[in-house]
């Protein structure tokens, strides 16, 4: 049974690689193209087409400025990370930087939350001969929230730039550099970090997610940013001009806060159309990522119910042209919308769709063929990635052999994300978060 079952499988699959349109152009489309080409493909090329552009313009780049130096503010948030964030705090002392740096870690709920509190306070003797280097501690004794830290530490920067840290987030020497000199430009008022993962050795799930960062993160927004429509700057690793973000009164509360102040700016483009958002490659920071398939699955669950939260309860009319202008407006769709909101039910049906439909033997044919597109699609990326894009082609090569099972763990990402849209839905599930205390939640408008 088995044995008949895989023979059918193989050659509907030699007969859709070799016949594609045996059947009519009509039925081949309507099987394969709204799960693969019509929502995935046009993004696709518009990102490969922006790293192509900006390998070219990386090849002939000269520093206009390199004195450009101002004082930059950065912002910690801290909660639960304990002794992690002395590595955080001590990455932004030993910065490469001629200029004013100033080192604020804002501990939540510092009542409760001791130990962390305390290891920063042991980072103080360790400044006291570093010019241009200053410690900061902002102790908020009762918990308030991501938000409240970055509004707080916000109110004690005295920087042009300000820079929102995640705690246990670690960066390259040379990154404040690398992040500010977009600053010049008096347009740019957010520059979106590059994030690694720290931990990629740790397990089977950690070097998936290094793929993924480095192909849907680090590679998506390095084309995007070519067009100035980077979908968002990310909370754990976020720079801005201090005066813009202060104009628009700080973070606001609720969950997804990065991708609200995102949408936020960009409400700014279509009035004031020279207004830019950055991504920078070579400004580089390393997190630690879950690092067993159940953490991450919960991660995902709380990342992806906020998308749903941010793009249709709290922020659906910001989609106006009068708002993010006709480029970012079509693209936030896109790659929002679209992306990471209609696909995954796409995915989920059509999944059901060829298994009542079809026999079990044409099933496996389809999904080898869905497989090898997708495996494709991310070798592609991986090869560009590598060659263009990555600062540690060795490192990244050893991902290699994981790239053979990126199609199946996007594909169980993407139906998860279904899962987390709904739960949102019917449950409001941003409401149930550890980013910040039931009360202050509570307070939201959405």
């Amino acid at each position: 049974m088995i044995a008949d079952i895989l023979a059918q499988a193989w050659q509907s699959l030699l007969l859709l690689l070799i016949s594609p349109f045996q059947q009519g152009l009509e039925i081949f489309i309507l099987k394969f193209v709204p799960f693969v080409l019509f929502l995935e493909l046009p993004v696709y090329l518009i990102i490969l087409l922006g790293i192509f552009k900006y390998y070219i313009r990386k090849i002939s780049f000269i520093d206009e400025n390199p004195a450009y130096l101002p004082t930059v503010s950065c912002i910690i948030t801290c909660y639960s990370e304990g002794n992690d964030v002395q590595m955080t705090i001590r990455s932004l002392r030993e910065q490469l930087y001629g200029g004013r740096i100033e080192i604020i870690p804002v501990i939540d709920g510092a009542h409760q939350n001791q130990n962390t509190y305390l290891a920063a306070k042991e980072m103080e003797p360790g400044f006291q001969d570093t010019p241009n280097r200053i410690l900061r501690i902002l102790p908020k004794w009762q918990r308030g929230g991501r938000v409240s830290t970055l509004n707080s530490g916000l109110q004690c920067a005295t920087g042009e730039v300000v820079m929102a840290l995640d705690g246990d987030t670690s960066f390259d020497n040379d990154m404040v550099y690398q992040a500010t000199r977009h600053f010049q430009d008096t347009n740019v008022v957010g520059v979106a970090g590059n994030l690694r993962v720290r931990n990629v050795d740790k397990s089977l799930v950690t070097r998936l997610q290094a793929i993924e960062y480095l192909i849907s993160i680090h590679a998506g927004r390095v084309g995007l940013s070519e067009f100035n429509i980077v979908n968002n700057v990310s909370g754990a690793f976020g720079i801005f001009r201090k005066s813009f973000i202060q104009k628009l009164g700080g973070w606001d509360s609720g969950t997804a806060e990065d991708l609200d102040m995102t949408l936020r700016i960009k409400n700014y483009f279509a009035r004031y159309p020279n207004l830019r958002i950055r991504f920078e490659p070579r400004a580089v920071g390393h997190t630690d990522a879950p690092d067993t398939f159940r953490d991450f699955f919960n991660q995902r669950l709380r990342w992806d119910g906020d998308l749903f939260y941010i793009y249709i309860r709290k922020h659906f009319l910001s989609f106006s042209p009068r708002l993010l202008g006709w480029k970012n407006l079509i693209m936030q769709v896109w790659v929002g919308i679209l992306f990471q909101i209609v696909l995954p039910f796409v995915i989920l049906l059509y999944t059901c769709y060829v298994f009542i439909i079809y026999p079990v033997g044409f099933v496996l044919a389809v999904w080898a063929l869905v497989y090898l597109v997708y495996l494709l699609i991310t070798v592609i990326f991986y090869l560009v990635s590598l060659i263009m894009l990555s600062e540690r082609p060795r490192k990244d090569l050893r991902l290699a052999p994981f790239v053979l099972i990126m199609p199946f763990f996007t594909f169980f990402v993407r139906v998860w994300a279904a899962v987390a849209c709904l739960k949102e839905l019917f449950l409001k599930s941003h409401l149930d978060t550890t980013m910040a205390p039931w009360w202050v939640l509570k307070k939201t408008k959405f």
